[in-house]
């Protein structure tokens, strides 16, 4: 496991330290500018006022974004799942009715 270091992120006019192995810093760096937009976009929207409102409405939106993301993925998987469970049993007819066209 490799040592953390601590690097700044500047979000939302604040800038905060976090401790971060060197291996995750561009993904903390890119984590830390994407909530930065999202919390940027809220405030400039005028509707929710005040820095943990904000942050809280960032937190919703993204975990909202997450999990409809999630739910689509686990959708593909199940079709995916699905068409090649077709596919098998498609082969394994093919196979039980033909043995001999393999050979030849």
């Amino acid at each position: 496991m490799s040592q953390s270091h601590t690097i700044t992120v500047h979000i939302l006019d604040k800038d905060y330290c976090i401790a971060c192995p060197p291996e995750e810093r561009a993904n903390l760096e890119s984590a830390a500018r994407y909530l930065d937009g999202k919390m940027r976009e809220i405030r400039s929207s005028g509707k929710v006022i005040g820095a943990e409102r904000i942050a809280v409405m960032a937190a919703l939106n993204i975990t909202h974004d997450l999990l409809h993301k999630q739910e689509r993925l686990d959708l593909q998987a199940s079709s995916t799942r699905e068409q090649v469970r077709t596919l098998l049993e498609r082969v394994d007819r093919a196979l039980t009715n033909n043995p001999d066209e393999l050979t030849t």
